[in-house]
């Protein structure tokens, strides 16, 4: 049976391409989104993504995924940063969560380099760019 994936974008990970360019990268979220569901469907990995700029709808999707995915990658955006609504909602739904940065928080601002929902995430790829999709679907599907 295949595996059933979530990838869920938080906050204006939507306008990727357009912000931030030297951080974030000048491909389209579009055509990053396309790449992730064209390399999902090469190793027969069924793939939703999702993205919201709302912290509540976010949560709602990772409720939900609990009774329709085997695992999340989750790009929380800056509330990886201060969403203790986001941690607690990883913790609850007990199905392994991969959190995932386009570039190194660790080597940013100060307050990127620490991640409230990191502890309650089975693990973190962080700096790949757009890779760090790809890396962290890899690096869920070891641990399902």
């Amino acid at each position: 049976m295949k595996k059933q994936i979530i990838v869920i974008h938080g906050p204006n990970i939507n306008l990727t391409g357009e912000r931030e360019a030297s951080i974030y990268g000048k491909e389209s979220f579009e055509s990053i989104n396309q790449q992730i569901l064209d390399y999902c469907s090469s190793i027969s990995v069924n793939c939703e993504i999702y993205q919201s700029n709302i912290e509540g709808e976010i949560i709602n999707k990772i409720h939900a995924a609990r009774k329709q995915y085997d695992g999340i990658v989750l790009n929380a955006g800056a509330y990886t940063h201060y969403s203790y609504a986001i941690r607690d909602a990883i913790a609850a739904v007990h199905i392994p969560c991969i959190e995932v940065h386009f570039s190194n928080i660790f080597g940013r601002e100060d307050f990127r380099s620490k991640s409230v929902i990191g502890p309650v995430c089975a693990g973190c790829i962080a700096g790949f760019g757009k890779h760090s999709y790809i890396l962290a679907i890899d690096g869920l599907l070891q641990i399902l």
